[in-house]
Formats: structure tokens, C-alpha cells, sequence
């Protein structure tokens, strides 16, 4: 890279040289899919000597910053033209000296300024709530997270997604933080680590492995899980060991059949899972004791679970789903019934009914 060519850059931009720059050739970008290099420094691209490849930066640098970002592009000493970002390919006077000049985005948008955050909070005149709590009293607020999180993605609301999944990613940067004070690891290692475990179990992406469709992606995964537990020296676990005993029923009942599926243990056709349910549920007519009962309702629920992995159907979401609709419709006789002045303990089954009707109609 060429200083003299970033200083009469800055020169043309009549703006003092930053005291962080990052400077890149513009061919390294053009097979990125994310710029990499933080957002939070200024950036100076060199090389960008074709329409072709000013597209392809273009659509990188979109991967983080905003549409409307200023950028400027400096052909000549003197030569500057200040622009958005998404207006970058509408140029077309492109050459060897065509540099690209990215201000930087605002504070807080990169992960080590995250770091920096979650760091000084634990600090000694950082907070004292977060300085007192360990990996066990944050257990119950990571499991809320997520939930928060799933709540957010079961109603497609996207201002909450992306609210939801920075407090999950804030709780994950509690617990590297904690692990680093403690020696243990840092969040370098956790994001190194599945770096490397993505790469390692993608071999047909990054790698010379060839495999037809997705199924044959999982059967890969396990192959390869395997084969990383007996590097590791660990006793060897069947397939359905590695399914969390926390997960929500539903949620454990699929991703176990699922995993035995990948094995061939599954039914040939989804006519037989059909037949199935049928038999579950004449088999829970039929049971005798309290017992029983449980017994047959537990294998009902399971069949179903499975006649939605047939239908490509998660059953966790369709259960969320379904308690969402029965809790809005409910809700809409609550309210009416209020609007009556009355309490839904005076109304008769058919009144009740009406209303359900309305609020599906609805």
C-alpha cells in the first residue's frame, strides 16, 4: 500500500489524516461477503479501477453500513466527489488511482467497542449489579432472553428482533467477560472457536467434501461430531445424548427424531405416520387409568410431532402459534364482555361461543 497515496488523498479531502485508517486494496473485497475490517474506523480502498468492481465493494460495505452513508470517491489529486454509498456504482469513470474514502460509523458499532462496554461494566467503577453476578445468578436471564427473543421472532416484529437479540448477545458477553476474569476463556475464544467449528463441519463449502442435497449435509454432521468427540478422548454418546434435557418438549421430541431419521429409522412413507396418530389416538380413548392416560397422551403428542417433521412443520412454533390465536381470541371476549359490564363467570357457553366466532371471522 502506497502512503503517499493516502496523504494526498486526506489532502484533496482537506481533512487531517485519522489517527486509525484502515487501508485496503479493493480487489480483497471483491469475494467478501462483510467488509472486514470495524465499521467504527475510517476506511481508505484503493484500486478501484472498474465499474465492476466498485459493484461488488458496493455491496459488501452494504452488509454494515447504511444505504445512505456519505462516502467519497477521489479519482485525481483535486478530483472528489462526495456521494452515497448505494450510489457508488452509478459512477463510471473508474481508474488505477480511484480511491474510496468510508467515514466512520458512529461509536458502539463494533464488537471490540462492545467488549469495551461489557468490560467496564464489571470494572471496579462499573456497576455494581453486574459486577456481583456470576454464571449461575445469570442463568434464569439468559433462558429469558431467549425466550424474549423467540417471542420476537414468533410475531415477525423486527425492531424487537433486533432488540431481543442484543440482550441475548449482551448475555453472552456477560458470561466471556465473567470466564475471562476467571481466566478461563475470553470472547475472542468464543467467537474463535466457532469460527473454526463452522468451517471444520462445512467441508462441502470450505473444503474439497461433496454432498447432493441437505440431507446428506446432516449425515455429514454427525459424521464429523463424531469423529471431534473421539479427537476430544470422550466416551462415545449416542446420537440422541447431545439433544439438551432443557429444551421444551416439543422442541426435544423433534430434533430427537430428526436425529434418528438421519440413520434411516424412520417411517417409509408419511401414510404410516398417519395411521399412527390414528392408532395413538383410539389407544387414548382406550386407557383405563390416570396412568395410562399420560402414558398414551405423551406417545399422541410425540406422533404429532413427528407428522409435523414430516410437513416440515416445527412443532414448538405451531404449539406458540396456536396458544398466541387462543390467547387473542380469548382476549376479544374479555374485552367484550367488559364493554357489557360483566364478568365472564356470568356468561352462558353460547354467548361465549358467538364471540370466539367473531374474533376468528376477525
Amino acid at each position: 500500500m502506497d502512503f503517499s497515496l493516502a496523504k494526498s488523498v486526506f489532502e484533496t479531502l482537506r481533512i487531517s489524516p485519522p489517527s486509525k485508517l484502515i487501508l485496503l486494496e479493493a480487489p480483497t473485497l471483491s469475494s467478501a461477503h462483510v467488509p472486514p475490517f470495524p465499521p467504527d474506523a475510517p476506511a481508505l480502498i484503493t484500486g478501484l479501477d472498474s465499474l465492476e468492481l466498485a459493484s461488488q465493494v458496493k455491496d459488501v460495505l452494504l452488509a454494515v453500513y447504511p444505504k445512505g452513508h456519505e462516502v467519497f470517491l477521489v479519482k485525481t489529486k483535486n478530483d472528489l466527489i462526495s456521494l452515497h454509498l448505494v450510489d457508488l456504482a452509478n459512477e463510471n469513470k473508474f481508474e488505477s488511482s480511484t480511491c474510496l474514502y468510508i467515514p466512520a460509523l458512529i461509536g458502539g458499532t463494533a464488537f471490540e467497542a462492545f467488549q469495551e462496554i461489557v468490560a467496564h461494566l464489571r470494572a471496579p467503577n462499573g456497576c455494581p449489579w453486574d459486577k456481583e453476578q456470576t454464571h449461575s445468578s445469570l442463568r434464569k436471564h439468559l433462558l429469558e432472553e431467549s425466550y424474549e427473543a423467540i417471542a420476537a421472532l414468533d410475531a415477525g416484529d423486527f425492531d424487537s428482533m433486533r432488540e431481543e437479540f442484543g440482550d441475548l448477545l449482551l448475555q453472552i458477553m456477560l458470561h466471556s467477560q465473567i470466564a475471562n476474569e476467571e481466566g478461563e476463556f475470553t470472547a475472542n475464544d468464543v467467537v474463535k472457536g466457532i469460527y473454526d467449528k463452522i468451517i471444520r463441519r462445512h467441508p462441502h463449502v470450505f473444503g474439497d467434501s461433496k454432498v447432493s442435497d441437505v440431507d446428506g449435509v446432516l449425515t455429514n454432521w454427525e459424521k464429523l461430531k463424531a469423529k471431534e468427540r473421539k479427537g476430544k478422548g470422550e466416551t462415545e454418546k449416542g446420537m440422541l445424548d447431545g439433544v439438551p434435557l432443557a429444551l421444551p418438549a416439543l422442541s426435544q421430541a423433534q430434533e430427537y427424531q430428526d436425529r434418528a431419521a438421519r440413520v434411516g429409522f424412520d417411517w417409509p412413507v408419511i401414510d404410516e405416520v398417519l395411521d399412527k396418530l390414528i392408532e395413538e389416538t383410539q389407544e387414548v380413548k382406550d386407557a383405563e387409568t390416570d396412568f395410562e392416560l399420560a402414558d398414551e397422551i405423551g406417545d399422541l403428542f410425540f406422533v404429532l410431532v413427528n407428522f409435523a417433521r414430516w410437513k416440515k412443520v416445527d412443532a414448538e412454533s405451531a404449539l406458540r402459534g396456536a396458544n398466541m390465536k387462543f390467547k387473542k381470541r380469548f382476549g376479544y371476549i374479555e374485552a367484550n364482555a367488559k364493554k357489557q359490564g360483566r364478568s365472564l363467570s356470568d356468561m352462558k357457553l353460547e354467548e361465549m361461543d358467538a364471540l370466539w366466532n367473531e374474533a376468528k371471522n376477525q
